[in-house]
C-alpha cells in the first residue's frame, strides 16, 4: 500500500534519528494532504525515508510507528502485542500475586497513543489518538488471539480530540463484563472498567503501595485523594492500626468502602468524602504517622503548570504541617509536564513552607509494566518521594 508522505524540514532529522516518536507540526514542510489517522511515510526533502507513523492535526502532527518500512496491518499489531506480552511475562505478569498489569504503555511499547490494561480476564483499550481509535477493532482482534479474554472495552471518550469523541462513544467489542474482582498481592479490588477512573485502576502505582504496606504495622494512616482505596487497602494488610481514606467525590468513595469490605477490616477503616484541604485544615497537628498525598494531574497543559506548582506545594505543605514527628509522607504527581526535578524542588519549597525539616528515604516512580522508551522521556509521568518528617 502507498502512504502519503510527510516532509519535514532538515533541522528535525536528528531528532527523529534519534528515534524520537513525535514529529512536531513546527518541523514538517508539507503533509500532502494528510487527514487525521492517516499512515504517512516520514521523509527528508531529499527523498530518503525517516520513519512511518500517523498523522494527526495539532501540535504532535506525526507519532512514529516504526522507523522501518513495513505494512500497518495485522500482522504488525500481531507483532507488537507479542513484544509487550513477552516483556511483561519476563517480569512475571501476571503472576501469582497480581492478574491485573498494564499490557500496552503507549510509547514505551512503541505504540504511541494507545493504551491497553488487563484486568484478569477483561482487557481495557484506551485511545488518545484518532489513529489509534480508527485501528481499535484490529488491536482487540489481535489481543483476543493472544490472551484468553472474557471481555473488551474500548474507553476513549475522555482521551481523544473532543470533536472526534462526539461521534464515538465507548463500548464493548467482546463480552459485556463491567466489574471484576482482582488480586494485588495479599490484596482484592472491585474494578469497575465502564465507570471506574482512567481504565478503571491506576495499575502504575502497585509496587508503591507495597511499599507503603511495609511501614503500616501499627501505624495510623490517612490517605488523600484515595479514590478506590488502593493505599487503604494495603495500609489495611499491613495492619495498620486506623486508616482514614479521603476523596471529595462520592462515588469514589463507595467503591474504596466496597474494597475495605474485602478486607474484612471494616473496623480500622473510615472515609470521608471531604475536600481534602479542607480538612486538612481542620486536623490537629500529630493525628496521623502516615500520610499519603496521591491527587489526580493538576497539570495536564504546559500553561496550566504554574498553577498546578502552587496546589502541590499547599497540600503537601499542610500534610507535612500535620503529620506526626518522625512520620512519614507518600506524595505523587503524575502530572507529565512536571518532571522529577520541578516535582522535588517543589516539595523542597512545601516543607521550607511548612517550617519542618523532611529526609528523603525513597524516590518512587510508576511500576515496570509501564516501561519508558530511553529515546522518550517524557514517558516517565509518575513521580513520588517517601518522606521522613522531624
Amino acid at each position: 500500500m502507498d502512504y502519503k508522505e510527510v516532509i519535514v524540514k532538515r533541522d528535525r532529522v536528528a531528532a527523529i534519528k534519534r528515534r524520537h516518536p513525535w514529529i512536531f507540526s513546527g518541523g514538517i514542510i508539507d503533509h500532502d494532504g494528510c487527514e487525521d489517522g492517516d499512515i504517512v511515510k516520514v521523509m527528508t526533502r531529499k527523498g530518503e525515508f525517516l520513519a512511518l507513523g500517523y498523522f494527526q492535526n495539532g501540535s504532535i502532527m506525526v507519532r512514529v510507528l516504526s522507523f522501518e518500512e513495513v505494512r500497518i496491518d495485522d500482522a504488525f499489531w500481531s507483532l507488537k502485542i507479542q513484544e509487550a506480552l513477552e516483556l511483561r511475562r519476563n517480569i512475571n505478569l501476571p503472576s501469582d500475586y497480581t492478574d491485573a498489569y498494564r499490557l500496552i504503555h503507549g510509547e514505551g511499547d512503541g505504540l504511541s497513543g494507545l493504551i491497553v490494561d488487563i484486568y484478569s480476564d477483561v482487557a481495557v483499550i484506551q485511545c488518545h489518538t484518532v489513529g489509534m481509535h480508527q485501528r481499535r477493532e484490529a488491536i482487540a482482534r489481535m489481543l483476543d488471539e493472544h490472551l484468553e479474554l472474557d471481555s473488551i472495552y474500548v474507553k476513549s471518550g475522555k482521551t481523544l480530540p473532543r470533536g472526534y469523541a462526539l461521534e464515538h462513544s465507548d463500548y464493548f467489542i467482546k463480552g459485556s463484563k463491567e466489574e471484576v474482582i482482582i488480586k494485588e498481592h495479599s490484596c482484592q479490588f472491585v474494578i469497575n472498567v465502564v465507570s471506574g477512573q482512567k481504565t478503571g485502576f491506576f495499575l502504575d502505582q502497585r509496587e508503591n503501595r507495597q511499599l507503603l504496606k511495609t511501614f503500616a504495622k501499627g501505624k495510623s494512616i490517612l490517605n488523600l485523594f484515595s479514590y478506590s482505596g488502593g493505599f487503604s487497602i494495603y495500609g489495611l494488610e499491613g495492619e495498620a492500626s486506623s486508616v482514614v481514606s479521603v476523596d471529595v467525590s462520592s462515588k469514589a468513595i463507595e467503591l474504596c468502602e466496597r474494597n475495605v469490605e474485602l478486607t474484612n477490616k471494616q473496623s480500622r477503616h473510615e472515609s470521608l468524602t471531604v475536600d481534602v484541604n479542607s480538612y486538612l485544615k481542620e486536623i490537629p497537628k500529630d493525628t496521623y504517622d502516615i500520610i499519603v498525598v496521591d491527587p489526580p494531574a493538576f497539570a495536564k497543559s504546559v500553561r496550566k503548570k504554574h498553577n498546578a506548582i502552587q496546589a502541590y506545594k499547599r497540600v503537601n505543605a499542610a500534610a507535612i504541617r500535620k503529620v506526626k514527628s518522625g512520620g512519614l509522607i507518600f506524595t505523587f504527581s503524575c502530572s507529565q509536564v512536571i518532571d522529577s526535578s520541578l516535582f522535588y524542588h517543589t516539595i523542597t519549597a512545601a516543607s521550607i513552607e511548612a517550617g519542618r525539616p523532611c529526609q528523603v528515604l525513597h524516590h518512587l516512580s510508576q511500576g515496570p509494566d509501564h516501561p519508558v522508551s530511553i529515546f522518550h522521556p517524557e514517558g516517565k509521568y509518575l513521580k513520588g518521594l517517601v518522606m521522613k518528617v522531624t
